[in-house]
């Protein structure tokens, strides 16, 4: 999927292709569940992403690259958490951000199940990170994460298995794990090139 030049055609697209067909959902488990808010805007005709490093104090994931999210509370469904975590960590208005759709289910080794809900949001956008949750905010363009010199194979010891997982490998920074995944999922329904998957990349990789 390239960034037309007019704003409502990209919209309209990706809604599309989010939508068709649905995104799946993972089987019924005793894990928590969490959202985060996949921020999508169109610069240069080219369409981007904006990440964040976690803190290094955090108690989970810390000093990793993640978009904004967390887990849901009481009653929220995956939408309304991660606006509200978009909002506390970035200083993201939930009313700025325009509903696109939502990627496939994930689960984290730590015991998270996560669904990305991607939203297109305006350009420029000033952000507030809260210093407690956020080191850093980073933006991306879709295209570098499609393309197969930026994406490592690598072999690791993961809970004592030893499996394979990409590592993309974009502005200096490495961004793996579910963020990885969530990535490969994005560009898969946005109908984007991408590098090929690996053969024994698993789900809790």
């Amino acid at each position: 999927m390239s960034a037309p030049n007019t704003f409502p055609s990209w919209i309209l697209e990706a809604r599309a292709r989010l939508g068709d067909p649905p995104p799946s959902r993972l089987p019924a488990r005793d894990t928590r569940h969490a959202a985060v808010l996949v921020p999508l805007y169109v610069d240069a005709g080219e369409i981007w992403t904006m990440l964040t490093r976690r803190a290094d104090t955090l108690p989970h994931h810390k000093g990793q690259i993640a978009f904004p999210g967390g887990a849901r509370e009481t009653g929220e469904d995956a939408w309304a958490a991660a606006l509200r975590e978009a909002s506390e960590e970035l200083g993201i208005a939930p009313s700025v951000v325009l509903r696109l759709g939502q990627l496939d289910e994930a689960e984290t080794p730590s015991g998270f199940r996560i669904v990305p809900c991607v939203g297109a949001v305006p350009h420029p956008l000033p952000t507030r990170p809260n210093p407690e949750e956020i080191a850093e905010v980073f933006a991306a363009p879709l295209t570098a994460f499609a393309n197969p010199t930026m994406a490592e194979e690598r072999r690791v010891l993961l809970e004592g298995r030893e499996r394979a997982i990409r590592i993309y490998h974009v502005g200096g920074r490495q961004i793996w794990g579910l963020t990885a995944r969530i990535l490969q999922n994005l560009l898969l329904r946005l109908g984007m090139p991408m590098p090929e998957e690996l053969d024994d990349e698993r789900p809790d990789a």
